[in-house]
């Protein structure tokens, strides 16, 4: 339900941004049309192929290895190996929420999902290394990882306590 409400805000605010947008200044239309093409051009193929590639992960991920590991029982070493896989994940959502999706469908807790999830956003280490390192610093990075490292077993238990 949450998500349909969500849905129906966002395509009400855009819907009204564009109102705006026709109404003030017209000819900005077309590249705000040509942008969305493109936009949906390179998104709706990666979309696609997260969402089945999760329904194919989630078919071939052994149920009681992941039950075992990351269910609900599995509490802090769940959480913490969720933590280290969502850290060392590659790639972009598309990848990390369908891992995220297919685990979830195999038998993973919420804890577990939430620390993996998290660990991804915040402590990623592809990210890390190819970016935060070269523009941030070590200093930057060192101190941003110590701060950033316990969120996602905090988030984690914060589900085990929901």
């Amino acid at each position: 339900m949450n998500i349909a409400i969500g849905t129906v805000l966002l395509w009400a605010l855009a819907l009204e941004l564009l109102r705006r947008l026709r109404r003030q200044d017209p000819a900005r239309l077309v590249p705000v049309y040509a942008r969305t093409r493109a936009m949906m051009v390179f998104m709706i193929p990666r979309i696609f192929v997260g969402l089945v590639g999760a329904g194919f992960l989630a078919a071939l991920l052994p149920v009681d290895q992941i039950e075992r590991f990351f269910g609900a029982e599995s509490g802090v070493a769940g959480m913490g190996l969720a933590t280290i896989l969502g850290a060392v994940t590659p790639g972009g959502p598309f990848v990390a929420f369908a891992i995220g999706a297919a685990a979830l469908k195999a038998g993973a807790g919420w804890a577990a999902l939430m620390a993996y999830v998290t660990a991804w956003s915040v402590v990623n280490l592809n990210r890390s290394i190819a970016y935060e390192l070269p523009l941030m610093g070590r200093r930057f990075l060192m101190i941003r990882a110590l701060v950033s490292l316990p969120l996602p077993l905090v988030l984690g238990g914060i589900m085990l306590l929901v």
